[in-house]
């Protein structure tokens, strides 16, 4: 993954963690997979692990423990309503700046339409 990539992923992932576990609630193997599973491929286990931590001190997430067949208790994360508030502010962020970012790239790709 380039430099630049790891960047700007870094900026926006604790929102894309919240919009996954809005689906269904995880631990976090289940997250990374998901990730990958949308593309995400070069997101390693300790970046996701790292963000639920803060997630959780954040107040974003309920976690319960539940029994796993292969050692200690897993913490499954659901979110909760500060979390969802959180969640829905990102994406109204996300889509200001898409839009300014969308705008800006046609301007100079196109520059006779700027000022229209």
């Amino acid at each position: 993954m380039s430099k630049q990539r790891t960047e700007m992923l870094k900026g926006t992932l604790e929102g894309i963690i919240l919009a996954i576990l809005a689906v269904k609630p995880a631990y976090g193997y289940e997250i990374t997979a998901r990730l990958r599973d949308q593309g995400f491929s070069e997101i390693v286990e300790g970046t996701v692990y790292a963000l639920l931590v803060r997630i959780e001190q954040r107040g974003f997430v309920d976690v319960t423990k539940v029994p796993s067949e292969k050692g200690p208790p897993r913490k499954v994360y659901s979110l909760n309503p500060q979390g969802s508030e959180y969640l829905e502010e990102f994406w109204k962020t996300w889509n200001f700046l898409s839009e300014r970012i969308d705008h800006l790239h046609d301007v100079i790709k196109n520059p006779q339409k700027e000022g229209k």
